[in-house]
């Protein structure tokens, strides 16, 4: 069940509370059991989602996700999670939907919640909620849908309370000003954004007991590289702790254990084992690292977009990491069963890259699972992962495919690849008396010429050219 919490405190907040009303069918019922202010009395729910009201500012509460547990409450929306052990209605995601503030005009923005040093705007310091981060790419990608003209969406870093919220969740805000949180349009917008989120799971799927999860580092308070990763690849973002955060870090922390217990702590509250970190920080990723967690760079979240996390580590082990060269083919997205690792003939490959690296590089992609690359991966050295149906000759074909469009004739014998090409050569024409000028051009191109009342015919100055390979 999805938990939307509603601040009367919070204009905006009630302002969205409205528009979540309006956009779905909500069947009211009572709860004696708790105070008004603390997310009794009126109670709304519909198909997968329960909206509760309460007093205090957002960031002011804690274990909200109490107040949606309804154990022992007939419900017809919900049946029991027999994954978790939880109650019928209890909630799995909670949604606060709230205002922004700031210099940022217009705006549509969503965030976990924890401090990464001293506590300032509620929670406690050096302590963070469970992020949400399939949820929160989820709801990024509904913003975007919904947004009204005029308005931008993006992403915040983790930067206030609460802490203790007791399920998976995240802050939605409208932003950035009293002429935003009364915007009708806006409201209505991420209102209709967290309904999206009835039934999305909080994290991605596991993969061999990990997820599509990162913790990131560095960079400003709007987040746009974690933005460009949520929106662009199928990793997730839980907690962010950009630069300010990490400078409250190092002024909070009494000691390097300390420092590394929060960092843990972002990491085992984003259920996360991957940081993406922005700027320099060799110390940080230094305790990353110590830590037993995996710093990757931007390159392999895309390059790994699709691509089963096993497989990924197997071909990282057996041929290079990413981050050293190795990219993946289209194929590499599909399930994978039997794989082989194949070496390449160096100077083969070396020469068709010459000829046409384009065309090598789009068989790489359109047939091989993974190959190794250098130059920042735009050229292709081997070693190819290839699938148990493809055979090594599959690509040796591929690359005498290429040298083809060069060369007069291309064919093996062997273990032996022989391409040949008729090349004008200077010193036959020098040894025939042909001045060099424009007759060498028209030689070379193929025209016969005339020279002291001698026609000289382009072949009698043409020698043959064997390059070859041993495969």
């Amino acid at each position: 069940m999805l938990a939307i919490v509603v601040s009367r405190a919070d204009e905006a907040s009630v302002n969205i509370g409205e528009q979540l009303l309006d956009i779905a069918e909500w069947t009211e019922t009572a709860d004696g059991s708790r105070p008004d202010a603390d997310g009794g009395g009126t109670v709304y729910r519909t198909e997968g989602a329960e909206i509760r009201e309460f007093e205090g500012r957002h960031l002011e509460l804690e274990r909200v996700a109490d107040a949606f547990d309804n154990a022992g409450v007939a419900d017809a929306f919900e049946s029991p999670d027999t994954e978790s052990g939880g109650s019928p209605s209890a909630p799995k995601l909670l949604l606060f939907a709230s205002k922004h503030a700031g210099e940022t005009d217009e705006l549509l923005t969503a965030h976990p919640t924890g401090n990464f040093g001293e506590a300032e705007y509620g929670g406690e310091s050096g302590q963070f909620a469970r992020a949400a981060p399939n949820a929160h790419r989820a709801v990024v990608h509904a913003l975007a849908e919904h947004a009204p003209e005029g308005y931008d969406v993006g992403m915040e870093c983790t930067h206030h309370g609460p802490t203790d919220v007791g399920v998976p969740s995240m802050f939605v805000e409208v932003g950035s000003a009293e002429p935003q949180w009364r915007d009708p349009a806006a409201a209505r917008a991420v209102a209709q954004a967290i309904l999206d989120c009835r039934g999305v799971a909080a994290d991605t799927p596991a993969e061999d007991g990990r997820r599509r999860q990162l913790v990131g580092f560095g960079g400003g308070h709007y987040v746009p590289r974690f933005e460009r990763v949520v929106r662009e690849t199928d990793w997730a973002v839980g907690h962010v702790g950009a630069d300010w955060c990490l400078d409250a870090l190092d002024e909070w922390a009494e000691d390097e254990s300390e420092y590394e217990a929060v960092v843990e702590r972002a990491f085992a509250e984003s259920g996360a084992e991957y940081a993406l970190v922005t700027g320099d920080r060799p110390d940080l990723v230094a305790t990353v690292e110590s830590l037993g967690y995996r710093v990757v760079d931007e390159r392999f979240l895309r390059e790994t977009t699709g691509v089963p996390l096993d497989f990924v580590d197997a071909v990282e082990a057996a041929v290079a990491p990413v981050d050293e060269g190795l990219r993946f083919g289209e194929s590499a997205t599909e399930a994978v069963c039997e794989w082989r690792v194949v070496s390449l003939p160096d100077d083969l490959l070396a020469e068709a890259t010459g000829i046409d690296a384009e065309a090598v590089r789009s068989w790489f992609e359109g047939s091989a699972l993974a190959f190794g690359t250098e130059q920042r991966g735009t050229v292709v050295t081997g070693p190819a992962v290839l699938d148990e149906t493809r055979e090594r000759a599959a690509v040796i074909d591929a690359l005498a495919d290429v040298l083809a469009g060069r060369y007069d004739s291309v064919e093996r014998d062997g273990d032996e690849l022989r391409a040949r090409e008729r090349r004008f050569d200077p010193d036959l024409a020098e040894t025939l008396g042909i001045p060099e000028g424009p007759k060498y051009g028209r030689l070379s191109a193929g025209q016969s010429v005339e020279v002291d009342g001698r026609e000289i015919e382009p072949e009698t100055v043409h020698s043959e050219r064997v390059r070859r390979f041993t495969l």
